[in-house]
């Protein structure tokens, strides 16, 4: 969710029509040897003796952080007006970035194999636990902040967030959840065509949630269990409707770039940047800014930078881009951290396993697939799909997916050992976490912090 900086405006490529807007993605078109993957890794920073939220300013802060990561690892600060916020990897695409809690984001480069996507996420833990151990900080790998209340969560100082923060209480009730005490791992994919992404795009929508029970890993929140395998995941049903969900109208024929489109020129707006600064907007659609009619910017017509930050302000369970983020998963540790790409690469990289996933998928209506996005944050795989449990039908799709692996021939199979695993027991993260709290920890929260520490 880190989205643009401020220096990422630009004043050129003025929109003058609407197919300007429907040609950046097809801009995104790769052919199949281009196909790349990326990985974005979020975790919770916490003080390792207090247990507490790190600060984004003092000694022991994500400013530190930042700068230690800048000069030991040559890293590139990334800066709004005098503070470090975000960090850039000259050698790259990838970057490092803060969520509005402090949460410490990784946005990998695009890779060609999921062995180098985990090699990369793997170097990163190295890094920041080398910085963090020297900080007297560390990292947790769990969806929802366990412990610390919204009061004790720090704020960023980034313009972004302080304009989405008062919004989010007008649209939603959790809102401030989502931006402060969630965290998520994504994987970005590449499509073909405009057919290639309407597949791609139907699949991964119908089966996010089937990778939400999965990764369910978020348990907890201020100190006990919040009802919820994940509850990042729940946050979503009421962050703010008018930008999230499963986007029922992508499997509606005739659907593709256009639809889209009219669709995100109608998702209200957050802000524009201008001259540095972040320019709130909220509430006002891209629609009327596309034609002069914007009140904050009277007469003034968007440019394509403008569309570009606009789509990062959408957060449907997959977004369209000028390529596709799988943004249904909660973090996690370990061999976790690795699965998410091996298991959407294996069934969207695959034309045979893309095409059995839709198969699969095909027959289900909006409300069935709305009903499963509904009930697996509490379930999991426990959820029931087709009038058959979610575990079942995960187990036939991560074989589709080691499948696509195979016919890649990377050696990536490997990596769904571990949803192999939760598949077959049909017990997630969150459901083991809960076994250790109501048992050997006896309600002692607090150990979680080595539990779910990288």
């Amino acid at each position: 969710m880190s989205g643009p900086t401020p220096e990422s405006a630009d004043g050129r490529n003025i929109i003058e029509s609407k197919a300007q807007l429907i040609s950046y993605f097809e801009e995104g078109f790769k052919p199949r040897e281009k196909w790349r993957i990326g990985t974005e890794h979020e975790k919770f920073p916490f003080l390792t003796d207090t247990l507490g939220p790190v600060p984004y300013d003092g000694a022991r802060s994500i400013k530190a952080l930042l700068q230690g990561l800048r000069e030991r690892f040559g890293w590139k600060g990334v800066y709004e007006g005098e503070n470090i916020i975000a960090l850039s990897d000259p050698n790259s695409m990838a970057n490092i970035s803060l969520e509005p809690g402090g949460q410490f984001e990784l946005s990998g480069a695009p890779l060609t194999t999921v062995n180098d996507t985990c090699s990369e996420v793997t170097e990163h833990i190295r890094q920041v636990k080398v910085i963090g151990g020297e900080l007297g900080i560390g990292f947790l790998g769990l969806g929802a902040s366990p412990v610390w209340t919204r009061a004790e969560t720090p704020v960023m100082p980034k313009g972004r967030y302080a304009i989405m923060a008062p919004y989010m209480d007008k649209v939603g009730t959790l809102g401030r959840d989502m931006m402060f005490r969630t965290c998520t791992v994504q994987v970005n994919l590449d499509y073909g065509s405009e057919a290639d992404m309407v597949k791609k795009l139907r699949v991964s929508l119908a089966l996010q949630p089937l990778a939400t029970a999965l990764f369910a890993n978020s348990p907890f929140l201020e100190g006990k269990p919040n009802g919820y395998l994940s509850f990042r995941s729940h946050v979503w049903e009421d962050t703010d409707n008018a930008r999230a969900g499963m986007l029922p109208f992508a499997f509606e024929d005739g659907f593709g770039f256009e639809r889209f489109v009219e669709y995100a020129l109608d998702v209200p707006m957050y802000f524009v940047i201008r001259d540095g600064k972040f320019v709130s907007c909220v509430g006002e659609s891209f629609r009327k800014f596309l034609n002069g009619r914007m009140e904050r910017l009277p007469g003034e017509i968007p440019t394509m930078r403008d569309w570009a930050d606009h789509l990062t302000t959408i957060f449907p369970e997959v977004r369209l881009k000028q390529y596709l983020e799988m943004r249904g998963s909660d973090v996690g540790k370990g061999p976790l951290q690795c699965a998410l790409p091996a298991l959407w690469a294996g069934l969207l990289y695959d034309q045979g396993s893309l095409d059995a996933a839709w198969q699969l998928v095909k027959p289900a209506t909006a409300e069935m697939r709305q009903k499963l996005r509904h009930e697996v944050p509490k379930l999991g795989l426990r959820a029931l799909f087709f009038d058959k449990p979610l575990q079942d039908i995960a187990k036939h799709v991560l074989a589709m997916a080691r499948s696509g692996l195979k016919s890649r021939g990377f050696g990536e199979e490997a990596f769904l050992d571990v949803l192999d695993e939760i598949a077959e027991s049909g017990k997630t993260r969150a459901d083991r976490l809960l076994e250790l709290y109501h048992g050997p920890w006896k309600g002692d929260i607090s150990n979680v912090f080595k539990a779910a520490a990288f």
